[in-house]
């Protein structure tokens, strides 16, 4: 089965029971997963018709009910279950290990979700392992379950692993009762116009729920691209379809600037590409300036919508944003801290806007008059003053010039009451059984409520 075949059985009205995407490339996967999705339900329907869960946290209960329960409207249902475990077994257990340590430092809740999985698949109980029971654990057994793992380092990892889990109340279940209780609801088969997809990073085609996914409904595979030669290729066609969508063309010195910056890996290249296409505006061109300026920054960019939101005052799209983060395993201490930053520049930008010292400027100011006329003054008095590294005035241009065009909005004694606010948050997700998204959520509604 190919893509191009699903489409074209999709446009002809033949619907699969169930399908299943997998690979390793996490980008194609998502893009094929939409295009997919835009066959086989409209949007008029989705809101009744269309459910996504994450596979990760699903519970088996709530997929199986809702997979056997007609459409409200009696149209097509269509139960999407990303990232799911069920497909996994004892031969993927090494490489879940290898993706809690790479995401462990940077990505601590997509850790815990690789970690949930691995215990689920091992037979291991989270209160057994809690404090120093991981250390019962001996090398034989380790190898044993873990083929492909001496398990020489996990001291490293594990029991900073369990810590975070048990910080955020998480508790593993079985895998192996919910991967079968799923499989025999398929081998009874599904309601008429009903349809499951799940994503999945791997499988073990030897699962009794992998067979009954391929026997009866569609499996795709999107294996990573080898070669340099071939992830360029690779990513070439997906960034020309994406530029042709929004009218935009890549020149080549900026297509060369791009790679080095990401390493021509597609995930990253496609996000960086989407958000050079809104940088430039209304040119029709993306240049090598504009790679330059947009890529390769500091981590604000893992949360410039959100960021952006707040200092816009823009409610919804600041609740939409932390939800596609959380949703992404983003941390909540590190959004925490991104927030706080936000502020800080927002707060510095407030100084300097207050102390007239600075050209007279309107908040509708383009990027490039920033440039021309701000900057330069910035830069000035930068060279007459002391002032700390991490200091508005000496980060990237286009961050100084969206906290000085924002900061109009927020107060002097607003930002510093913020201030104390992120910090009693902080102390509360430390403290206390307070969700921290429902204190996120809290901040934001008030930080960008208008009348403030």
């Amino acid at each position: 089965m190919t893509l191009e075949k699903i489409f074209a059985d999709l446009n002809k009205g033949v619907l699969s029971p169930c399908y299943l995407l997998y690979g390793e490339e996490e980008y194609l996967i998502n893009d094929a997963l939409q295009k997919i999705l835009d066959l086989i339900i409209p949007e008029a329907d989705r809101d009744f018709g269309l459910f996504f869960l994450d596979g990760e946290n699903a519970d088996i209960d709530n997929i199986s009910d809702l997979i056997l329960t007609p459409s409200l409207l009696g149209g097509r249902k269509v139960i999407v279950v990303r990232n799911t475990t069920i497909f996994h077994s004892r031969e993927n257990l090494a490489d879940l290990i290898s993706k809690i340590r790479a995401s462990i430092d940077e990505q601590p809740a997509k850790a815990v979700k690789y970690f949930l999985a691995f215990l689920r698949i091992a037979g291991f109980a989270m209160e057994d392992l809690q404090g120093v029971g991981w250390k019962k654990i001996t090398d034989e057994k380790w190898r044993k379950v873990v083929e492909g793992d001496s398990g020489e380092d996990r001291e490293k990892w594990l029991p900073r692993i369990i810590d975070i889990c048990v910080s955020l109340g998480h508790v593993a279940g079985s895998g192996a009762d919910k991967a079968d209780k799923l499989a025999n609801l398929f081998s009874n088969g599904l309601p008429a116009g009903n349809c499951i997809i799940m994503t999945s990073d791997a499988v073990d085609k030897r699962k009794k729920i992998f067979k009954i996914f391929s026997d009866t409904g569609v499996v795709l595979y999107f294996g990573q691209t080898k070669g340099e030669a071939a992830q360029k290729e690779l990513l070439k066609q997906q960034a020309q379809k994406m530029l042709e969508s929004y009218g935009k063309k890549l020149t080549p010195a900026a297509w060369i600037t791009l790679g080095k910056k990401t390493g021509f890996e597609l995930r990253r290249s496609i996000t960086e590409l989407e958000k050079l296409i809104f940088f430039v505006g209304e040119r029709s061109s993306v240049e090598e300036k504009d790679v330059e300026e947009v890529v390769g920054k500091t981590r604000e960019d893992s949360i410039f919508d959100l960021t952006t939101a707040l200092s816009e005052k823009n409610q919804l799209a600041a609740l939409a944003a932390l939800k596609a983060l959380l949703d992404q395993g983003l941390h909540h201490l590190m959004i925490l801290t991104m927030i706080v930053r936000e502020i800080r520049l927002l707060l510095q930008a407030r100084i300097l806007v207050d102390s007239g010292k600075l050209p007279k400027f309107n908040n509708n100011i383009d990027y490039g008059l920033f440039q021309k006329n701000i900057h330069p003054r910035l830069t000035g008095l930068a060279d007459t003053m002391t002032l700390p590294k991490d200091f508005l005035i000496n980060k990237h241009p286009f961050v100084v010039f969206n906290a000085i065009r924002n900061c109009g909005r927020f107060s002097y004694s607003l930002l510093t009451g913020y201030l104390d606010d992120l910090l009693n948050i902080d102390r509360s997700m430390k403290s206390s059984a307070t969700a921290p998204q429902l204190l996120l959520e809290n901040f934001l509604i008030k930080a960008c409520a208008k009348a403030s």
